[in-house]
């Protein structure tokens, strides 16, 4: 058996006889020569797999030098692509934390371009010529959408609880429901990045009960922090019961502590108006006597990455003064994706119809039926045998952690499978260029056009059409 293992491995080209293949040298000139060197080991390594594990057992078609060669021009495609890529998200979840989040806006994309290729006054004032703040930038804005005293913002949510909780309770105690000790994303958990900022945990109420008394008993001398967080990823419904906001703060005021809400999605707009459940807003948060507030700048906002900190002037500044800010600033890039997206929000009607995330969420059934129609036309001719497609009605979320329990009635094209199933059809849709990342339900494929934005439903079709015209899988190698 050895022997006949070794007689495959010597039928394995070599890798100058690769590299001299005339298909493989037609690559050199557009590919660096590591890259293609790169392709034909990882190539011929799978052989060698192939053939030490069993897989291959005999001279056929694998070891074929074109074949090979084949496998590596094909190799040498896919690792030139870059790891980080555009992709289609025909899943029907808006804030699609896997998929990037948020899209950004025109306005937003046609700044990048100028600030990013030039220099800017990211920490220069213009008026005294001397060094500035880059929270200038986002400061005034935020303070005139919200009516907070002072904002600043930094990477992430995550990053603007710990912040907080670092810069006003390090070594003190922070009160905080058992009801909303929450988990997000990343394994992110309220207890972990408290106990991470140095402060205490107290905990108060229960899972599903907390009352104001409950608060009230625990405040003491060593008491920091009040904190609230907005269980915005899930509900707990029945027998319940939490404080308003309103009153936490009043008894915050009353025993000079001050009542932190970390909102996580964070909101401007207040989605009831649309016809959807009430997400709490955080002008609401800091109308109802909140001190500080965080949310994220990529979920709800429709924004980039970022965490933004709203309230109270001297807490504020306290947190911008902690050295620990400097590790997490955001950048010029970030700061430009976050000034033009808040710059939308000066009139609603414009915010609503320019941010991309506000508009898929508000999109209406009639708009989406139409546009599923107008897929559904582009690929309907197609005759194959490895799947049937069909329109249907189903349901969109909003994700990010926001409106868990809000569905988006849409309307969805999905693949009924036939010689390849619903597995097979994922994946390839997932391997196109671009990749289209759909959802299986009910053992279907489907394409939920919700978040398939306008200028990729060619794209999607294509990908469809491809498919149904494609060869068989490929094996090993």
């Amino acid at each position: 058996m050895r022997s006949d293992k070794q007689s495959l491995f010597r039928k394995l080209p070599g890798v100058d006889q690769l590299l001299g293949d005339p298909a493989v040298e037609k690559l050199l000139p557009s590919h660096p020569k590591a890259l293609v060197l790169k392709a034909i080991n990882q190539i011929l390594d799978g052989l060698r797999e192939g053939i030490r594990e069993g897989d291959i057992v005999e001279p056929g078609p694998e070891l074929n030098p074109d074949s090979v060669v084949r496998k590596v021009v094909e190799r040498v495609a896919i690792i030139s692509l870059p790891s980080l890529r555009n992709v289609i998200n025909a899943t029907g979840v808006v804030v699609h934390t896997n998929l990037g989040r948020s899209i950004l806006s025109q306005r937003v994309l046609d700044k990048f371009r100028p600030i990013g290729g030039g220099y800017s006054n990211l920490e220069y004032d213009l008026q005294t010529g001397r060094r500035g703040s880059r929270y200038v930038h986002v400061e005034d804005i935020l303070r005139e959408l919200t009516s907070a005293e002072a904002a600043m913002v930094v990477n992430n949510n995550a990053a603007a609880v710990l912040i907080a909780l670092e810069t006003l309770a390090r070594d003190r105690e922070v009160v905080v429901s058992r009801g909303q000790l929450v988990e997000i994303g990343g394994s992110f958990r309220i207890p972990d990045v408290m106990r991470k900022s140095g402060a205490r945990m107290v905990e108060v109420g229960t899972t599903n009960k907390t009352h104001l008394k409950d608060y009230e008993e625990v405040i003491g001398p060593r008491t920091a922090l009040l904190l609230k967080v907005h269980t915005s990823n899930f509900q707990v419904v029945g027998f319940t019961e939490e404080v308003p906001l309103s009153e936490l703060s009043e008894l915050g005021r009353q025993h000079g502590v001050p009542v932190m809400e970390d909102l996580g999605s964070g909101s401007l707009v207040d989605f009831s108006m649309l016809g959807l459940m009430r997400e709490p807003t955080v002008q609401d948060a800091l109308g109802q006597g909140a001190d500080l507030v965080t949310f994220s700048g990529d979920k709800l906002l429709g924004g980039p990455q970022a965490g933004i900190i709203l309230g109270r002037r001297d807490l504020v500044e306290a947190i911008r003064k902690n050295q620990l800010n400097r590790a997490l600033r955001i950048d010029k890039l970030t700061l430009v994706a976050l000034e033009e997206t808040l710059r939308l929000y000066r009139d609603q009607r414009v915010a609503l119809k320019e941010i991309p995330t506000l508009e898929m969420i508000s999109k209406t059934y009639d708009s989406l039926a139409a546009k599923a129609e107008r897929l559904y036309r582009m690929v309907s001719n197609l005759v194959t045998d490895k799947f049937s497609i069909e329109l249907r009605d189903g349901f969109s979320r909003v994700g990010g952690g926001a409106l868990p329990l809000q569905e988006l009635k849409s309307r969805l094209l999905c693949l009924v499978p036939g010689t390849l199933s619903s597995h097979q059809l994922e994946a390839r849709l997932r391997a196109n260029t671009p990749p289209v990342i759909t959802r299986l339900e009910k053992d279907r494929v489907v394409f939920d056009v919700r978040t398939v934005q306008e200028g990729e439903l060619e794209m999607t079709a294509c990908a469809i059409r491809d498919l149904g015209c494609a060869g068989p899988l490929e094996g090993r190698g």
